[in-house]
């Protein structure tokens, strides 16, 4: 089993007790059964609280003035298989042949 690094300063230079790990350049300490927290799974819902996965088809629930362009996307315009994404617009789609990044909070599962 190789050495951990230090949660606190993540440097490697970690002493080895029976019971904890402790680092010897911040003096932290922590125990050797210290199992890692799995990440809660995300969830992505709708205008409506409907949660989404990828592959759902989604509608606009108003219009939407694309971000750098005078074009607008009228509301109810549907996109099929969304792909749910990290950041700050949750769903990736295309709509007309473009990528777009969308917000939950505008569009309503079909």
């Amino acid at each position: 089993m190789s050495k951990p690094v230090c949660p606190s300063c993540e440097m490697s230079d970690v002493l080895d007790h029976p019971d904890h790990w402790e680092c010897m350049t911040c003096g932290h300490e922590w125990p050797r059964e210290q199992s890692e927290p799995e990440p809660a799974a995300r969830v992505v819902k709708d205008a409506h609280g409907t949660v989404l996965a990828d592959g759902d088809i989604v509608a606009l629930i108003k219009d939407l003035k694309l971000k750098g362009s005078s074009q607008v996307i009228k509301g109810g315009t549907k996109t099929k298989g969304i792909k749910l994404v990290d950041g700050d617009h949750e769903i990736s789609c295309k709509i007309d042949g473009t990528a777009i990044g969308l917000k939950a909070c505008f569009v309503k599962k079909v």
